[in-house]
């Protein structure tokens, strides 16, 4: 944990370095979005080879509710692909 002083050097420094060279933090934007995107996939992939243990588990109905929204999380991770990758 920063002091309060030092946080707001930090900020400083960072704020400046931002304004002197937007394309660097562009690029680390986009490595944290990248990020972000496979711990998604991986925990979608996840999910979805569950789904057939949920369902013999749990009964059809809940197999049924849980595909259903893993339906929609893979239309929503189509519908926004290139926010994740």
């Amino acid at each position: 944990m920063l002091s309060k002083e030092d946080q707001r050097r930090f900020e400083q420094i960072t704020r400046q370095l931002r304004e002197s060279d937007p394309a660097f933090f562009a690029r680390l934007d986009n490595r944290a979005r990248a990020r972000r995107g496979r711990w998604l996939m991986l925990l979608t992939i996840v999910l979805w080879a569950s789904l057939p243990a949920t369902t013999v588990l749990a009964g059809r109905l809940a197999g049924a509710v849980c595909a259903v929204v893993l339906v929609a999380n893979a239309a929503l991770m189509w519908r926004f692909r290139r926010r994740w990758l």
